[in-house]
């Protein structure tokens, strides 16, 4: 019998092993996140406190947030601590809780982003329909599915990782514990499990995008039956930053799942990892809102409100 020694604990990498990139990744990645947490949660207070916004699509964008700031700090504080503690040591079970975190609320996204483009489908093609189609519990029901999903999936990934067997090396070589990166240390043979994250990745981001490659295929067909051209201007605008988004988002998850594990590179992968864990939550508030009319003249309503009340209690 061979011996082997079943791991316990995971030792991270971290972002960078260079002693002179620490300090301005520390820096740089925890203003990124100051802005996301302030971004999303301030998307939320705005949707909450305005009843202007009380709609299907803020009610959605809110969800995003929401989606946006829990699978960034699932990942972002371990990120930051590894570039202060050189070997940062997680356990096995907080590991394991990451990881069903991090996919839990990015599967969701997944699929938030699927009925954000839905709603924006029936507002374009079918306005006069919108109000009896896109109902409170039609929302309510596309919101849960997300939410359901999203755990499905994660405890899909999680039971198919942590089933494997982990011994003799703990090191992984990413910044968090995500699904190929600790895959890959196993020592038990991981062909079905990979073939199972594969399968069900793809399954998740294609029919998401396929229900957004359809929606905005036609939007584009009633756009361009448009006869106000300011009318298509708006709209044409607000499809091209959502989909310039959208392909990001989907851009970086296809690099970094939809391909076998001896194609990936781990520097690589931790670049694109930044960029959907910390970059794009933070790029959300200002894509889907910060550019929204509504969403500054609610924001100038509660700062005005504010000062108002600043002004009577001093």
């Amino acid at each position: 019998m061979e011996n082997r020694t079943e791991v316990t604990a995971f030792i991270l990498l971290g972002l960078t092993s260079a002693p002179e990139l620490r300090v301005t990744l520390f820096i740089t990645i925890t203003v990124i996140y100051f802005i996301n947490v302030v971004g999303n949660l301030g998307m939320i207070v705005l949707t909450l406190a305005d009843s202007r916004l009380h709609s299907p699509m803020y009610f959605f964008l809110s969800n995003l947030s929401l989606v946006d700031v829990v699978y960034s700090s699932a990942v972002t504080p371990t990120a930051v601590t590894g570039l202060l503690v050189e070997g940062q040591v997680i356990s096995y079970n907080a590991c394991a809780t990451q990881m069903f975190f991090f996919a839990t609320f990015a599967t969701m996204e997944n699929f938030l982003l699927a009925s954000m483009a839905y709603d924006r489908y029936v507002a374009v093609c079918k306005p006069l329909h919108y109000t009896t189609t896109m109902t409170t519990s039609v929302c309510a029901w596309l919101a849960i599915g997300c939410h359901v999903c999203g755990f499905l999936n994660a405890s899909i990934h999680v039971g198919e990782t942590f089933n494997l067997s982990f011994c003799n090396t703990n090191v992984i070589h990413h910044f968090f514990c995500d699904v190929p990166a600790v895959m890959a240390l196993s020592c038990s043979d991981r062909h079905i499990n990979e073939l199972v994250l594969v399968y069900t990745a793809s399954l998740n981001v294609f029919f998401a995008l396929l229900v957004i490659l359809i929606s905005y295929l036609f939007i584009f067909i009633t756009i361009l039956k448009m006869h106000s051209t300011s009318g298509y201007q708006k709209a044409l605008s607000t499809c091209a930053s959502h989909l310039a988004s959208v392909s990001i988002f989907y851009g970086t998850i296809i690099f970094m799942y939809l391909q076998p594990s001896s194609s990936h590179s781990m520097d690589t992968d931790k670049m694109a990892s930044v960029f959907y864990t910390m970059v794009i939550p933070m790029l959300n508030p200002v894509v889907y809102s910060l550019r929204n009319k509504e969403v500054k003249s609610a924001f100038k309503k509660v700062l005005s409100q504010t000062k108002l009340s600043l002004r009577f209690r001093f």
